[in-house]
């Protein structure tokens, strides 16, 4: 049997901090990074968008503002950022505080698709060198705490320390480790939303500031905006009984003069508390995720918004000439009305902050743009952990988004050094 000092499952931020960390301090310690897909994952190889500022990525019910801020610094030396200019933010600042809304000033860095996968293969490199042994296409399928093994659809495989660090796209995964560790949990908060695609002079606050961070009332935020060479794409999902739909997200490549499309999208998200009583927020995702797929015929669903204010859906043809004009870059998703399958309540949340952004940065409600359904964030899920390593079992420790310790690739690379500590003083 294969046997380590370190086990790492996940080869994105989350991992890759610990990996880090743990070489850093242990050299001679020996480690091993298993990913179930046969590249490395996470939130790097999708447009690696990077913020620097708490809170930003970090969720306040596990970080302190200097804690967090301390672990942002050792990102910071790691990655050597550089940092976009932003401008005349004091303008849009005002204008949205005026209707009661905020803008929040974020230090943030770009690369894009592309140069998120050239980060990837840097970083992998810099493992090898460093004798991490790296196992990417082998999957973790269960775990023995009190032996100390993890059995994965290859081998099975001794740790002394277990960082399990999958992912958003883990969830279903790491509930079953979970239950498999008798560890309590919850996941009872999710985002839903839509994902917005218009031309840059609709949007142009977006030469100011890459990723502008705005909050409006009723928990209604942006999120992940992508400019100059930016796509809309889908990602597929499964419940448990293999069900399938789609959520829809944005990325970009690094643009140029000769490569940009001249667009932009971004994400404009509801947070739902399920509460009373007290429901799975991944259920909920799952359920509104198959109305969609119902609704588009398998695929996401999308609404130009001239016919969203007129109250009729969009058709094949709403998308060519006149004033509607661009394309959408999602192909695959299927012309309809997104009221029919999105709660009415989140709904009008969503359509209030955007005609509040629309004051804000007049020329997003232009007839042509698009409004895609669903974009979907889970929360992750929320385990009872046992100290502030993020240990959850005897010598077995999560982070990352989809164990709920962070938001984003900063913040989960952050989490994953903050657990390395937990896995060197468990190791004494």
């Amino acid at each position: 049997m294969d046997s380590y000092d370190f086990v790492i499952v996940g080869s994105g931020p989350a991992g890759m901090g610990a990996a880090f960390a743990l070489i850093d301090r242990h050299k001679d310690a020996s480690i091993l990074m298993i990913d179930k897909t046969p590249y490395s994952t996470g939130g790097m190889r999708n447009d690696c968008k990077m913020n620097f500022t708490f809170p930003i990525g970090f969720p306040l019910e596990y970080w302190e503002k200097d804690e967090a801020e301390a672990y942002l610094d050792e990102v910071i030396r790691f990655l050597r950022p550089d940092i976009l200019p932003k401008s005349n933010i004091a303008t849009y600042q005002a204008r949205a505080e005026r209707l009661g809304c905020s803008l929040l000033e974020i230090r943030q860095t770009h690369l894009g698709t592309d140069g998120g996968l050239e980060l990837i293969k840097r970083l992998q490199k810099q493992l090898e060198e460093n004798n991490v042994t790296l196992s990417l296409g082998e999957t973790m399928e269960s775990i023995d705490s009190r032996a100390r093994t993890i059995k994965t659809d290859k081998r099975t495989i001794g740790y002394r320390a277990i960082l399990i660090a999958p992912g958003r796209q883990g969830f279903h995964f790491l509930q079953d480790v979970m239950n498999s560790l008798d560890v309590p949990f919850v996941d009872n908060i999710v985002d839903v939303g839509i994902r917005v695609e218009t031309r840059i002079e609709h949007y142009p606050i977006v030469k100011d500031y890459y990723d502008p961070k705005f909050y409006f009332k009723e928990k209604v935020r942006t999120f992940c905006t992508n400019s100059g060479n930016a796509h809309v794409v889908r990602e597929k999902y499964a419940t448990a009984r293999g069900d399938v739909w789609y959520s829809v997200n944005g990325h970009a490549f690094a643009a140029t003069e000769d490569n940009s499309n001249g667009l932009v999208n971004f994400a404009l998200l509801k947070t739902v508390r399920l509460s009373e009583p007290l429901a799975s927020g991944q259920e909920y995702a799952e359920h509104l995720g198959l109305m969609a797929a119902l609704m588009g015929g398998g695929r996401p669903l999308m609404q130009r918004v001239g016919d969203f204010r007129l109250g009729r859906r969009s058709k094949s043809a709403t998308f060519n000439g006149d004033l509607y004009d661009f394309r959408p870059t999602l192909t695959g998703a299927s012309p309809s009305d997104i009221s029919l399958a999105m709660p009415s309540k989140i709904l009008r949340y969503i359509w209030s902050a955007l005609k509040n952004l629309d004051t804000i940065v007049p020329g997003i409600l232009h007839p042509s743009t698009i409004m895609y359904y669903p974009e979907i964030k889970l929360y992750a899920n929320k385990p009872v952990y046992r100290d502030s390593h993020f240990q959850v079992a005897d010598g077995v420790f999560f982070a990352g988004d989809g164990a709920g310790t962070s938001r984003g690739i900063t913040g989960a690379w952050a989490s994953g050094i903050r657990a390395s500590r937990g896995m060197e003083e468990y190791l004494g």
